[in-house]
């Protein structure tokens, strides 16, 4: 399963930004594994991820689809990847855009730049995977944080995510997310007919981290 793609959501926790979220980097990189692992961080620590970890896939949280000029506040794709991004989220399930939104993000990034258009349900992942995406990804809001994976607590999002979205293409991989924490969650989002996972709080609150991204790939 060299293939199979970890991505680990550093979202703001204390233990995942500023010097912290360095040090997990550097984690990441040293599992050895044949999945890849990618670490999602803040804007504000991209620079500092990807100098203390040259090796990791870095990827942004969520990227606006905007020209240069008078946007306070927003974050321009170009900037990302001159920063070392190589990737992003968008519509993630806490911060949510119009699909118009991921559309335009999606025409200006350039090819070779990974988008991951998270969703809340089946539908609203069909939809996204018509805009050509590299990755969708499922996560049933009421589970994300919580203590039980999305695979054991409602697999049927994972398959029916993954029949869908193969009616309108054969070229967008597919995530899962919520409540994954353990290498048999992995194991069964990938026999469920992913391609990964997509998860936070199973590393960035783990009492050990370096153990935790271990577990994760353990039945890899």
């Amino acid at each position: 399963m060299s293939d199979c793609l970890i991505v680990v959501n550093f979202k703001t926790y204390q233990t995942a930004h500023g010097a912290s979220a360095e040090e997990l980097a550097r984690a990441m990189a040293s599992i050895e594994t044949e999945a890849r692992l990618v670490a999602a961080v803040s804007a504000l620590d991209l620079s500092a991820v990807v100098s203390a970890a040259p090796d990791l896939e870095v990827w942004c949280q969520h990227l606006d689809p905007i020209n240069s000029g008078s946007n306070t506040g927003w974050l321009h794709p170009d900037t990302a990847v001159e920063r070392g991004a190589t990737g992003s989220l968008i519509n993630h399930a806490e911060h949510k855009v119009s699909i118009e939104h991921v559309a335009m993000l999606l025409d200006q990034v350039p090819e070779d730049f990974r988008v991951c258009a998270c969703a809340s349900d089946v539908d609203e992942a069909q939809a996204l995977a018509a805009l050509r995406p590299t990755y969708v990804a499922v996560e049933p809001p009421e589970l994300i944080g919580g203590n039980v994976s999305v695979t054991s607590a409602d697999p049927g999002i994972v398959s029916g995510t993954v029949a869908a979205v193969r009616e309108v293409t054969d070229e967008v991989g597919i995530l899962c997310g919520a409540g994954v924490k353990t290498g048999a969650d992995v194991a069964t989002a990938i026999e469920l007919g992913t391609v990964g996972v997509l998860l936070a709080s199973g590393v960035t609150k783990a009492d050990n981290p370096r153990a935790a991204l271990e577990d994760l790939v353990s039945k890899l």
